[in-house]
């Protein structure tokens, strides 16, 4: 049993759910710290209490006036230092809810005591996801993360200083190479979305800054210091490439080009995500989408084949997007027919709501038609989106447009969510990590993606899909996705922010020491533990940049182009 570093106060209430501490001389207690104290019962029985510091004071006892501190330092004020600690319990064993006793001599709980503490004693599965202040490791319960017995992560914090997207790396790190997952890690997939600068598209490759202390700290945290295995990389296709090469900026070698044919499009009912902007409940453009939609799609299937990229409208073979977006939006003025295509296929629809269409797709074309092809598709198979392919796909999206990044997000979602829907079952695991949430799934308004993000906040458990999803402000992002994140984090906040009804979940003392966490630095509030824990997770053992790449790791330049 460990030094008592204090006992209960017994000038301040103390509580089943909370008490103070003062502080022994010699002693001290910061935030954090996890504690313990026994109180007896009439009957002679022990109950236990643990908690979680989440104040702490020092005052002048015997000092009656602000100036008096001036003269106790000068010894003519007689006065003494005393310290205290607000105590949050987490948890009471056995469960007789009895305030502890005041003078009740308080430790600190380590080993068994400290995991029955947080709870970690009853986790059966459980993965790292960072370590305390004091050194030791801090656990999730993988049945909230594998939808066993809930899912999904939600990460806030402001950009470029929560380090937002290194946390959702660590956590796939940590669940495809602690042990926990067992046999199933190996056919898990992760589906990594890079909408900001390059950060991602280095994973697969050893991070040369890594130091010998952050090296012990994935050790301790029973994980190793690798980059990932098992990893591609898929980037858009260049315009007006013929060759099908990758828009890239600094990574071009290992990296795969992607694109859409235009019968993919019509055939799979695509071009929804290229009008995927919310909008209002009353408005009837989904309506005419979808009308156009289904035409399309019998024009696919009554003309050419499934390998066939390209489609035939009215007679009219279309092998470019912008001659798909004339097709449908041309007036004819030698026509006796005056409306164009989609006003005849979108009819009974009003006239503004098509020429809404009309403008969407025609802006659309600008920054989506390079992503879809009708002719130059080589072998289609090597610039298919396949994420099945690897364990982890990385898809870089930064470079495109905000409409070409919404497209791409809706595209891939939608068909991995129908190739999840068609195996009946919830393995493998596919864990999406998407940054900028509030982009694709904002507050107000509707859209397909929008729908989309929401139904696998709310099936996916059942799929086998987990969200693991980021934000600089959760509340800018739909609540049902933001409450259905067994896991909430928190880095770095923004003061105003940290007062909103979203981070309810964080105490008055979390709120202010959110707005001065230190990148690496989080706080996570998960279901079993009662009260938020702050921990900060190893600096990534994979690259991040070029320059965080070991040097003369080069990959083959010759990759791409096997087989053709």
């Amino acid at each position: 049993m460990t030094t008592p570093v204090g006992r209960v106060l017994g000038t301040q209430d103390a509580m089943p759910l909370e008490f103070w501490v003062g502080v022994e001389e010699g002693q001290y207690l910061q935030l954090d710290d996890v504690v313990e104290v026994e109180t007896p019962l009439p009957d002679g029985s022990l109950v236990r209490l643990y908690g979680v510091v989440d104040l702490a004071r020092a005052r002048h006892e015997g000092a009656k006036f602000d100036s008096d501190v001036f003269l106790v330092e000068k010894g003519v004020l007689p006065a003494t230092v005393a310290q205290a600690a607000h105590v949050r319990v987490t948890r009471v064993e056995p469960e007789v809810f009895v305030p502890p006793l005041p003078g009740q001599p308080v430790r600190r709980a380590q080993g068994l005591r400290r995991a029955e503490a947080l709870f970690f004693d009853g986790m059966e599965r459980k993965i790292p996801i960072g370590l305390s202040r004091d050194g030791e490791p801090v656990f999730a319960n993988l049945d909230f993360l594998d939808g066993s017995r809930g899912a999904h992560v939600n990460i806030s914090g402001i950009s470029g200083v929560a380090t937002k997207t290194s946390y959702a790396t660590f956590l796939l790190h940590s669940l495809f190479r602690s042990g926990a997952l067992g046999g199933a890690a190996a056919n898990a997939h992760a589906l990594v979305f890079n909408v900001k600068g390059e950060d991602l598209l280095f994973l697969d490759q050893p991070n040369v800054k890594l130091r010998e202390e952050d090296r012990s700290a994935y050790a301790k945290l029973g994980l190793p210091a690798e980059s990932f295995e098992g990893a591609q990389f898929l980037a858009p296709v260049r315009r007006s490439s013929a060759e099908r090469l990758p828009a890239t900026g600094s990574r071009g070698e290992g990296v795969q080009s992607f694109f859409w044919t235009i019968r993919e499009v019509v055939s799979d009912r695509l071009l929804r995500f290229l009008f995927a902007e919310t909008e209002d409940e009353a408005s009837q453009l989904s309506f005419v989408v979808d009308r156009i939609e289904v035409k399309l799609a019998a024009a696919a299937r009554a003309k050419g084949t499934a390998k066939d990229p390209w489609i035939e409208v009215e007679g009219r073979r279309i092998e470019n997007f912008d001659a798909l977006v004339e097709v449908l939006t041309d007036r004819d003025p030698d026509s006796m027919e005056e409306r164009s295509l989609a006003e005849r296929w979108a009819s009974p629809a009003a006239p503004g709501t098509v020429a809404a269409f009309e403008r969407r797709l025609h802006a659309a074309a600008r920054h989506v038609g390079h992503l879809i092809r009708g002719r130059d598709v080589g072998r289609r198979d090597e610039h298919r989106l396949d994420w099945t392919k690897m364990q982890t796909s990385v898809v870089d999206i930064h470079a495109l447009h905000d409409r070409a990044k919404r497209f791409v997000v809706g595209a891939v979602l939608k068909r991995m969510f129908e190739d999840k829907e068609s195996l009946g079952t919830a393995r493998p695991l596919v864990f999406v990590v998407l940054d900028e949430l509030n982009k694709y799934a904002p507050r107000e308004g509707s859209g397909p993606i929008k729908e989309m993000l929401l139904d696998i906040s709310e099936r996916g458990r059942s799929l086998g899909i987990v969200l693991i999803g980021a934000q600089q402000t959760a509340s800018e992002v739909e609540g049902r996705i933001v409450a259905n994140a067994a896991l909430r984090v928190v880095g770095r906040l923004d003061p105003a922010e940290a007062e909103r009804p979203e981070y309810g979940f964080l105490t008055a003392a979390g709120r202010a020491r959110a707005g001065i966490l230190k990148p690496g630095t989080m706080i996570v509030l998960q279901p079993e533990i009662p009260t938020p824990l702050l921990l900060r997770f190893p600096f990534p053992a994979w690259a991040t940049r070029k320059d965080e790449a070991a040097a003369g790791r080069a990959l083959d330049p010759f990759a791409g182009f096997r087989g053709e």
